[in-house]
């Protein structure tokens, strides 16, 4: 499932890619946002064309796909024979993972994006918009033959795995875009009503919840979009008030925080051997921190901005910018190791870097209105941006791109 397991470590039992070769490309109808899940012989990803996708995991044939009424950039679970995710039609959906067929259905009460009057400082100040950097939906964790995922109606929802049958829900006060992770009985998740909530898995009964900063001017330092991981008896998750946080995953109390000085941490951290990695992104910068203590331990500067969460296997960490670039990061020590562009990339990206080598936004934003902005991103689509997560196995990553690209690299 998405970050490997229901506490979202991002640590794969893999040996670590070189970056040095592609073993095979596929292509759907739309740009991937979804990250990919490796099981069995199969690798399953979602797409914005509306579909959820099976590749042969050896050569990357097509086995199946499965049509939903949206884009399906929520990351797939595999539990049971049975592959989980939700659509922005508002349903989450349970397929038969050898035939591709349905098994079920759920419809939440809808899908949206949060929304807040001249968000971003975007023009018309007093004008309601939905947040175009809001671009994906809740993920499923599966764990004691639940599936646990959050909604656009605000609400968090546990189901059945086998039948579909909703369990509990807990409505929160807003959108809820982060996926849940699940550890030691409780389901912890965050909404962008700015609170990080820890409900009982049984019950969904609230056991505590943590309020983050706010932002009534332009609704830009507000929410949590990140997901958690949870190691250590604490829990870390990202916030748009551009901090990463550590709570203590008993009670909520704070252990400590990383502030990164307006710029949002979007990507679920990577927890390892006593170090959290996380992605950044206008500071467009990687971090190791001491998982105790929030101490850098180093820090790597990238080109582009990054929503991508990392992942690691056999002292490697990998993870993706908006300009398609793909990281490899020594974990203990830091410092890039390899890299690899996207084919769009390779062909669109060159444009648009500063002297400095760093993508340079005003090549993309005619203007700062909502269909500026939306405009201006669908252009860094161009550059095959990488925004989901990567899945290693077997010695290979596999990670989508907005150019429509699944990659199998060795």
């Amino acid at each position: 499932m998405f970050r490997t397991d229901a506490a979202h470590s991002g640590v794969y039992a893999s040996a670590a890619p070189s970056l040095k070769s592609v073993r095979w490309r596929f292509h759907a109808g739309g740009a991937m946002i979804s990250s990919p899940v490796v099981a069995g012989g199969a690798v399953y990803v979602g797409s914005n064309d509306g579909r959820l996708y099976a590749v042969r995991r050896s050569d990357g044939a097509r086995l199946w796909r499965f049509a939903t009424h949206g884009a399906v950039t929520s990351s797939p679970a595999f539990f049971d024979g049975a592959v989980y995710f939700a659509s922005t039609d508002g349903s989450v959906y349970a397929v038969d993972a050898k035939s591709g067929l349905a098994r079920w259905r759920f419809k939440t009460g809808g899908e949206r994006r949060f929304s807040a009057p001249g968000i971003h400082g975007i023009t018309p100040a007093n004008q309601m918009m939905p947040d175009p950097f809001d671009m994906f939906v809740s993920s499923p964790a599966i764990a004691g033959g639940v599936v646990y995922i959050g909604s656009g109606d605000g609400n968090v929802y546990a189901l059945d795995a086998r039948t579909g049958a909703e369990r509990w829900r807990f409505a929160t006060g807003d959108v809820v875009h982060a996926s849940p992770a699940v550890a030691n009985g409780l389901v912890y998740v965050g909404s962008w009503d700015r609170n990080f909530y820890a409900l009982d898995a049984d019950t969904g009964k609230l056991r505590w919840k943590f309020l983050t900063g706010d932002d009534r001017k332009i609704h830009n330092q507000i929410g949590i979009q990140s997901s958690a991981s949870v190691a250590n008896g604490m829990v870390y998750f990202g916030c748009r008030d551009s901090h990463l946080y550590a709570l203590d995953a008993r009670d909520g109390s704070l252990r400590w925080t990383h502030d990164e000085k307006g710029s949002w941490v979007i990507g679920t951290p990577a927890v390892y051997n006593g170090a959290v990695y996380f992605t950044t992104s206008d500071e467009r910068v990687f971090f190791a921190v001491d998982a105790l203590t929030g101490k850098t331990l180093f820090q790597d500067a990238y080109a582009s901005f990054s929503f991508s969460s990392p992942s690691l296997a056999d002292g490697t960490v990998y993870y993706g910018t908006f300009d398609g670039t793909l990281y490899a990061v020594n974990a203990r020590s830091g410092g890039v190791t390899a890299t690899f562009l996207t084919d769009g990339a390779r062909k669109n990206r060159a444009a648009h870097l500063d002297k400095n080598g760093k993508l340079d936004l005003n090549t993309f934003y005619a203007s700062n209105t909502l269909d500026g902005i939306t405009a201006g991103l669908a252009k860094i689509f161009t550059l095959g941006s990488i925004v989901g997560s990567p899945a290693v196995a077997g010695g290979v990553l596999y990670i989508g791109s907005t150019d429509g690209t699944l990659y199998a690299i060795d």
